[in-house]
């Protein structure tokens, strides 16, 4: 399945296409990203824990658990974190569905009161929201060597050699790998009491998407 990572009603529509020109990726299909050199990645959100509110010796084991998982890679992983204001529009249009269905005129009056009160607290206080991620690499003799999540912001040089992936049971061989990897890093921060959950196409196009949109996507809204 084969995405733009940019949105096509955009007055600088064309430019973004030719931005797209840096961004190392061919396309994103069962699960996987393609790189254009042919390697894949895998993708998974990852859950955070409270680490100061854990005991001492939760902490040790903690850390212990997580320097294991380390110790035990034969691969590369990439830790990415993304930061973003919080978007609290959905949450307002909630509300004011909310507004307009009260019928009784004081809880319309502090609906009402509570969405002002909401919209002034998040323009003037920067409320960030942070997702964690684990990039999961499988590159084939012929992949290029290119960082994804950390990196996309540079032009990343595009491979002039055969994509090796173009017959299907070459990219089943190697999305097995891809797998079995994702398998040991899920098992080693599940140690380490952090839950795993690997992106599906989907999610991953919104993720890119949400990349390289972030102006558009923190666009405010009025609530009247």
């Amino acid at each position: 399945m084969a995405f733009s990572l940019f949105g096509s009603q955009s007055p600088l529509a064309a430019r973004a296409a030719r931005s797209q020109e840096f961004v190392p990726i061919k396309e994103i299909h069962d699960g996987v990203v393609v790189l254009d050199g042919g390697g894949l990645r895998g993708i998974c959100m990852c859950s955070s824990t409270n680490f100061a509110l854990k005991s001492h010796d939760e902490q040790m084991a903690i850390l212990s658990q997580f320097a294991r998982f380390l110790d035990s890679l034969d691969f590369s992983v990439q830790l990415f974190v993304q930061s973003r204001k919080l978007d609290i529009r959905p949450y307002l249009a909630t509300l004011e569905e909310r507004f307009y269905a009260q019928k009784e005129e004081l809880m319309k009056l502090q609906v009402r009161e509570y969405i002002s009160f909401i919209r002034s607290l998040t323009e003037n206080t920067n409320i960030m929201s942070k997702h964690f991620f684990a990039v999961i690499p499988y590159d084939s003799p012929l992949a290029a060597n290119v960082p994804l999540l950390g990196g996309l912001g540079k032009s990343a040089e595009k491979t002039s050699e055969k994509n090796p992936l173009e017959s299907r049971d070459t990219f089943e061989e190697y999305r097995l790998q891809l797998e079995q990897r994702m398998d040991v890093v899920a098992t080693g921060l599940g140690a380490a009491s952090i839950r795993v959950t690997q992106l599906g196409t989907e999610e991953l196009i919104e993720l890119f998407y949400q990349e390289f949109n972030v102006g558009e996507l923190e666009r405010p809204v009025q609530i009247t």
